[in-house]
């Protein structure tokens, strides 16, 4: 599992200022997620792609992350339609379809892939080192972020602890199929990561202790803004502002 794929890279966005850019991504965040119409909606993922040509992003795997995505989504195309209460409406067999069911859905879908984008662009570009230290320079409390930035490092290492797990079961023979038995080797292997995830954090911890960690990640380079970090940062709000007010 790369976590960092995204990350490596030399677009402007890879160079722009991790600050600049998770200001610029909660504004676009928070004008998106209010609109309420569709053009609206459109124009923010539009801006969205505008982002992610700037950010020359790996279309493979971009588009993994998008049908992941969109996956979840599906289900509200499922189940708005039908409950949400419209008039007019339409009839597809025994289930009444409300037109504005299926308004407020995409424009649903087109928020949530508008933000993706921008969450892809923006935030991906930048590794896991270089947010953390931009989250200490907005005050978040320092044990929030070694707790966030440990999360995401060790994602990694549970993942591939759970394949050398699943490897070993394969290698004995394990088919899945659907019966009590391969229910069973699930738990079985759900149980073994759990005890191997307490053990690797035990050794982890112990670990930094003999190096002397005292509950916080000293920084030892820092951020120098530069004249291209603003005027992104700038034009960048504009947009998002000017798309919410229609202009």
């Amino acid at each position: 599992m790369h976590l960092e794929e995204f990350a490596e890279g030399n677009s402007l966005l890879h160079r722009i200022d991790p600050r600049i850019k998770i200001i610029t991504f909660l504004i676009f965040c928070s004008f998106c997620s209010s609109s309420n119409h569709l053009k609206i909606s459109f124009l923010y993922l539009l801006y969205g792609l505008f982002l992610l040509v700037i950010a020359k992003l790996k279309l493979k795997a971009l588009a993994i992350r998008l049908l992941a995505a969109n996956f979840f989504i599906l289900f509200i195309w499922i189940f708005i339609p039908l409950s949400h209460p419209g008039n007019p409406y339409f009839e597809i067999g025994p289930f009444k379809v409300s037109l504005e069911g299926l308004s407020l859905a995409l424009n649903i879908t087109l928020k949530c892939n508008a933000i993706i984008l921008a969450t892809l662009s923006l935030l991906a570009t930048s590794n896991i080192f270089s947010l953390a230290h931009a989250l200490l320079h907005f005050k978040v409390p320092a044990k929030l972020v070694t707790i966030f930035f440990l999360f995401y490092r060790y994602i990694t290492v549970m993942h591939e602890e759970y394949l050398q797990i699943k490897r070993t079961v394969v290698a004995r023979g394990f088919v899945s199929k659907t019966n009590f038995h391969t229910y069973q080797t699930y738990a079985y292997l759900v149980g073994a990561l759990i005890l191997k995830s307490f053990e690797r954090a035990d050794e982890i911890y112990k670990a930094m202790l003999c190096r002397g960690f005292k509950g916080f990640f000293p920084l030892l380079e820092h951020f120098t803004l530069k004249k291209v970090d603003l005027i992104f940062g700038f034009l960048s709000s504009l947009v998002s502002i000017l798309i919410w007010l229609k202009i």
